[in-house]
């Protein structure tokens, strides 16, 4: 036998080369039909819509995907050829090729600074294209929640969109990008090092190929488990941000009842259920990954052990079982970085499932109906309507509602009976379930109220709607082209201007997250006169007056009586007294909506 080894397949029988080949068949075969039963333990329609997604979402850069892929193709066969060269360049020094130990230091130090040299610039391709898919697929998800149906989105708590926002597109950003490419450089490194290793030694291939069923096997049961660890980590992680969010937003509640220790104690047990999760899981992770290692580790010693019985008999050399050692750990390592794809393929679909549940929530219809925009004056009429939410509850019984042009209208009743879901009929963020809710226009045409007609509305929600940011930012949200006149002009219609001049940065005095910084009222008074910049001929104001005494809520009612800057308003209250300043009043108690004698 040669000293270099390449006699030993010739030592074979035919019979043993068919066996060791239906072996090695019979391993891909293996491994293929290991990942086809792992997705298809999930819904198959399921998972190709998945990556239908994910493909339509990177498509664009399939370029710079392709060019990572390559960078770590020539990175990996340098790393290769390295192994290949550090055997001769051994056998060189031990006496076996003298006259190649120039070339073969030559080229083992090419080999190894151009892998270094790739691997660099493939990292930093990668990076450049990560933030990029990133942005592009985070940009693309959040316009998708602006625009969807508010009554669809309504089930969704904010931490739980946070995340799908942030975690699961980061997860899907990064898988894109690393799966195909780490597919083609694993996929390469594996049959490279297994090619080499069945050309200088066809046992030492077999040998190294023993731990794949085993890993097969294993990385099965982990897989099996995988979707649904990620589902659970992924909805704890929402509740505990929903939770904190919630818990910021009423800071102030929370302190004033002294509660502080039981919000803590909440927080303690939602980390609990979050750590019970994520430790269960690690466990068994680690339990599979020891498995594993042992494998591997027994396999390493099978083939070190084959090495060193050939090197004693003297089939080869010290380079030759070098190499052996180099690519036998390359080949296990490989393989197991396509059994990990084939896990991370689950957690890349998990997360683009979530992000899908989310991008295809029904949009608003915001189309704005032809002639829409011409009209100067516009009546409401909503004829025989009823509403339930999608849950079933009833909110509004069958009624009658109309608001003609200069109308100041207000709606009355106890906490909880539909007065706001009202608002939300007129801003087309929900439809009427029976009935038909329309804006007449001047020129007698009916349009159906919806997304698209939302432009004629201004709307003082209830609570603080105060964004973090100067007075001025919050006010130029619906105006952005306002000039400080005009702001000052709203303000004093809002009766606000009198707190506003007393900071000493005036309209650029700066407010926290919340409105703090100012009260209550001072809150309320900033969004209305925010909503009149909006110039809409309709005010909607949803208990906008709540935190203004009586004085104050008079005032404001004249102030926008006479500013000429609104046609139609509707005053919703919970407070009887506040219809005074109105000419009709209607009132809704128990889903029914009457209208009835109070005021002027």
């Amino acid at each position: 036998m040669g000293s270099y080894g390449f006699s030993r397949e010739d030592n074979l029988s035919r019979r043993e080369k068919d066996r060791f080949l239906r072996s090695c068949e019979s391993s891909a075969m293996a491994f293929f039909r290991s990942v086809k039963q792992q997705f298809h333990s999930d819904n198959p329609g399921q998972l190709k819509r998945e990556l239908a997604w994910l493909w339509h979402r990177v498509k664009q850069f399939d370029r710079l995907i392709f060019l990572v892929g390559l960078l770590g193709l020539c990175g990996t066969l340098m790393s290769l050829a390295s192994s290949v060269a550090s055997k001769y360049l051994i056998d060189a020094v031990t006496g076996f090729g003298a006259d190649i130990i120039g070339k073969a230091a030559v080229l083992m130090a090419v080999m190894m600074l151009g892998s270094l040299l790739l691997q660099a610039i493939s990292s930093r391709v990668s990076a450049a294209v990560h933030v990029r898919v990133r942005n592009q697929m985070q940009h693309t998800t959040y316009g998708r929640i602006l625009r969807a149906s508010w009554e669809a989105l309504e089930p969704f708590r904010s931490g739980d969109l946070l995340n799908r926002l942030n975690s699961d597109i980061n997860t899907a950003a990064d898988g894109v990008i690393s799966f195909l490419p780490g597919l083609l450089t694993s996929g390469v490194r594996f049959l490279g090092a297994f090619g080499i290793m069945l050309y200088f030694d066809p046992i030492m291939a077999l040998i190294a190929l023993i731990g794949a069923p085993v890993t097969l096997l294993l990385s099965r049961t982990l897989v099996r488990k995988l979707r649904q660890h990620n589902l659970t980590m992924k909805e704890l992680t929402g509740e505990v941000m929903s939770f904190q969010e919630d818990s910021f937003r009423n800071l102030t509640s929370i302190k004033a009842f002294s509660v502080t220790d039981r919000y803590e104690d909440e927080m303690e047990k939602l980390q609990g259920e979050y750590s019970n999760a994520y430790l269960s899981y690690n466990s068994f992770q680690i339990s599979m990954s020891s498995l594993m290692s042992l494998v591997g580790m027994l396999v390493t010693a099978a083939c070190f052990s084959w090495g060193i019985y050939q090197l004693w008999t003297g089939d080869i050399t010290y380079g030759s079982m070098t190499m052996f050692l180099q690519l036998a750990t390359t080949l296990r390592g490989s393989f197991s970085a396509l059994v990990s794809l084939a896990q991370q393929s689950i957690s890349i679909t998990t997360s683009a499932g979530r992000i899908m549940a989310v991008e295809e929530l029904p949009e608003e219809d915001s189309i704005v109906p032809e002639g829409f925009r011409e009209e100067l004056e516009l009546q409401i009429d909503l004829k025989q309507v009823s509403f339930r939410y999608l849950n079933g509850d009833s909110v509004l019984r069958t009624f009658d509602f109309t608001a003609r042009p200069k109308d100041q209208i207000a709606i009355i009743g106890p906490s909880g009976e539909g007065k706001t879901t009202l608002l939300r009929l007129l801003l087309g963020l929900v439809a009427p379930c029976e009935g038909t809710a329309e804006l007449i226009g001047e020129s007698g045409r009916r349009y159906s109220i919806s997304a698209g007609t939302r432009s004629v509305f201004a709307y003082v929600p209830q609570g603080n709607s105060i964004f973090s940011g100067t007075i001025a930012q919050n006010l130029r949200i619906v105006a952005p082209e306002a000039t400080d006149a005009e702001l000052k002009a709203a303000l004093k219609i809002a009766c606000a201007w009198d707190f506003v001049q007393q900071f000493p940065e005036g309209i650029h005095h700066p407010l926290g997250a919340g409105g703090r910084g100012v009260s209550e009222g001072q809150a309320q008074r900033l969004a209305i006169a925010r909503a009149l910049l909006r110039k809409a001929p309709i005010l909607l104001l949803d208990e906008a007056t709540s935190g203004l005494d009586a004085a104050t809520e008079r005032r404001l009612m004249e102030n926008l009586r006479r500013s000429g800057r609104i046609r139609t308003c509707i005053l919703v209250t919970h407070r009887p007294g506040s219809a005074e300043f109105c000419s009709r009043t209607y009132e809704i108690r128990r889903g029914n909506v009457t209208e009835v004698e109070y005021g002027a």
